[in-house]
């Protein structure tokens, strides 16, 4: 036995569920409203293009109005767009998700008038039961002869409908503000909120008045006077930047536009312009901002928009994660949107577009880079964050910006990746014949290493960012037959491969005894001792750590690698230069108290090079210090 039947819906239980659980913020009425209020007002201007309708827009007032009384606790959105007739009410309004959207794209199939429309659920009206106990619609369509009607529900599922008494083509929704929701009856709240969703919309918006001077003639001494008038208050830009064509814009348009953007930020490197039709729609700025290693800057700076709507801040789908410390705008009809417009839903689409950012971006710092390569590394340390995090996470990235991403060295020159390969591949290499990269990641607390590699022509690049890090290991699994070591790894002659090779001063037995005392005198077990032959103008004692646990360490400290390597113990090489005269000094001073002092004292000096010194350890120092002198 087999039966068919309908799905039937209790609407008495799914009309509190849109009301309270479609949307996550109760705030987005507003938006809905007034974006229903632009679609009405977009449609009219539709059909007056298509000659549907006789009258003549041309210097019309269109604006939307947004208006609150606190003592009749009252949010009114009124508009002179295309209105409703009672029918159509009971059509678009009782019918929950019936959309009054879709239905005139149907009837007017139209590519332009899609771009234009913004709604296309049906429900954004009923996020007014969210902060109202009763909303009333008061509307007149622009059709000749038709009559106003009036619409009210206390947001049960029961309404009314009557006539009504307007003269003007249009819509009025007023919302009776609920007890729980009186913190909307506030002129900076309903601001806000108006300038977080509504600040683009691509109708003029109004939102109270205010006081404006104006030229008033001369007075008898034929100076000039002025008056002051009240004009409506617009709350939003309806041509926005993006929304024009790049080749009319100048760059003060793209820094003012920034202004708007972020009232009280520095003025942005460079920005791209995004103009997309195919094969999805696609427009939008996104700026460079000045950010060099500051890695904490606050993300969530991109804006996501559909067709000039604010839907949200959160665009990690769409845009490369290496790109979110970008700034700008992006909008496009093309995203999917859930049925509340509040958040993305995954697709192709979006893949498409996150991977066509990820080239517009590659191709605007390559051609920078071709155009005007001096003003390029100038901006470096300000873009270089973006460049090597996208290089590490995004191997399409990678392959293009190879030909511009730069390295620096100590010297501040800056090499393309070919370029650094050319400059040492014939001067540093280890004892397998693979390329050696030197690099300091602390000027500063390196520079004796630094010193003692340019000192045997040596080239040592800065690695200082906030993810350089992650950088070396990237680039080492990249660049054939290279390794990366930071100058402190080790003494220079054993990081590159000599062929020439220093004898030691010291005989075998004097060797021994040189690391016996050092090892008494250092009494500490994460310290190595080991000497080497070296040339006497290098240090006497030069402390070094092993480049993988220096760099595993580093990476944790940055959210990578090992966890467990941030906690570990540092274990370090104390180097002993067996040919430095301050060790054949130690070996022939008489006394184990006095060759202890001296090497201890070696020893101290090595850890202050380095920052290493500090607290009970440097009060000694200092006290042996004074003790030698007087000697």
């Amino acid at each position: 036995m087999s039966e068919k039947g309908t799905i039937s819906i209790n609407t008495e239980n799914i009309f509190p569920i849109i009301k309270k659980f479609l949307y996550s913020d109760h705030e987005i009425f507003l938006r809905e409203l007034v974006s229903n209020a632009v679609d009405a007002t977009q449609k009219l201007k539709r059909l007056s293009s298509m000659g549907e309708i006789k009258e003549d827009l041309e210097g019309q007032d269109l604006k939307i109005e947004v208006s609150f009384d606190k003592k009749k606790k009252t949010i009114t959105v009124s508009d002179k767009g295309i209105g409703m007739t009672a029918d159509e009410i009971k059509k678009y309004i009782n019918d929950i998700a019936f959309s009054g959207a879709t239905d005139f794209l149907e009837k007017y199939k139209d590519e332009d008038a899609k771009e234009q429309i913004i709604g296309h659920f049906g429900l954004g009206f009923y996020s007014s039961f969210m902060v109202a106990e009763k909303v009333e619609i008061i509307t007149k369509s622009y059709q000749e002869d038709s009559k106003a009607a009036k619409w009210e529900c206390d947001g049960s599922t029961e309404f009314e409908i009557s006539d009504a008494e307007k003269e003007e083509r249009g819509t009025e929704i007023i919302l009776h503000v609920a007890k729980d929701s009186e913190e909307f009856l506030d002129e900076f709240r309903l601001k806000g909120i108006l300038d977080k969703y509504c600040k683009f919309l691509p109708v003029e918006i109004k939102f109270g008045t205010r006081n404006e001077t104006v030229p008033d003639g001369k007075d008898d001494e034929g100076k000039e006077k002025t008056k002051s008038i009240e004009v409506d208050n617009i709350v939003n830009n309806p041509t926005p930047l993006w929304t024009k064509t790049p080749k009319d814009l100048k760059d003060e348009d793209y820094l003012n536009f920034y202004k708007e953007l972020y009232p009280f930020s520095e003025e942005p490197l460079f920005w791209i312009h995004l103009n997309v039709d195919y094969p999805f729609n696609l427009t939008g700025v996104l700026y460079f901002p000045k950010i060099k290693n500051d890695f904490e800057v606050q993300k969530n700076k991109i804006q996501l928009y559909s067709r000039q709507v604010f839907i949200t801040d959160e665009v990690k789908d769409v845009v490369p994660e290496f790109l979110m410390l970008l700034h700008g705008v992006i909008d496009s009809p093309d995203i999917p949107l859930n049925v509340s417009r509040s958040f993305l839903q995954a697709d192709g689409n979006v893949k498409k577009i996150n991977a066509h950012i990820t080239k517009k971006v590659a191709d605007k710092l390559g051609q920078l880079f071709k155009k005007d390569r001096g003003s390029f590394e100038e901006k470096w340390d300000d873009i270089s964050i973006f460049v090597k995090y996208g290089m590490i996470s995004e191997e399409k990235f990678y392959d293009k910006a190879k030909d511009f991403a730069l390295l620096k060295n100590t010297d501040e020159k800056a090499f393309t990746l070919d370029e650094y390969k050319g400059q040492v591949e014939k001067t540093q290499t280890d004892k397998d014949k693979n390329l050696v990269y030197l690099y300091a990641t602390d000027t500063n607390k390196q520079d004796s290493f630094i010193q003692s590699a340019k000192n045997k022509s040596y080239d040592v690049l800065v690695m200082d960012g906030a993810i350089d890090s992650h950088f070396i290991n990237h680039m080492e699994q990249k660049l054939e037959n290279t390794n990366m070591k930071r100058v402190d790894a080790d003494t220079v002659d054993k990081l590159i491969d000599k062929d020439e090779k220093l004898e030691s001063a010291l005989t075998s037995e004097e060797e021994e005894k040189v690391k016996e005392i050092f090892t008494s005198a250092i009494n500490n077990p994460a310290m190595n001792v080991q000497l080497e032959s070296m040339s006497p103008d290098e240090l006497p004692v030069t402390i070094t750590q092993a480049e993988f646990m220096r760099r595993m360490k580093d990476m944790a400290a940055t959210g990578g690698g090992m966890p467990m390597m941030g906690t570990m113990p540092d274990q370090h090489n104390v180097v002993i230069n067996a040919n430095h005269a301050v060790v054949a000094k130690i070996l022939k001073s008489r006394g184990q108290d006095r060759k202890a002092a001296l090497a201890k004292q070696a020893f101290d000096l090595a850890l202050l090079s380095q920052n290493m010194l500090e607290g009970q350890d440097l009060t000694n120092f200092i006290r042996r210090s004074v003790d030698l002198a007087a000697e």
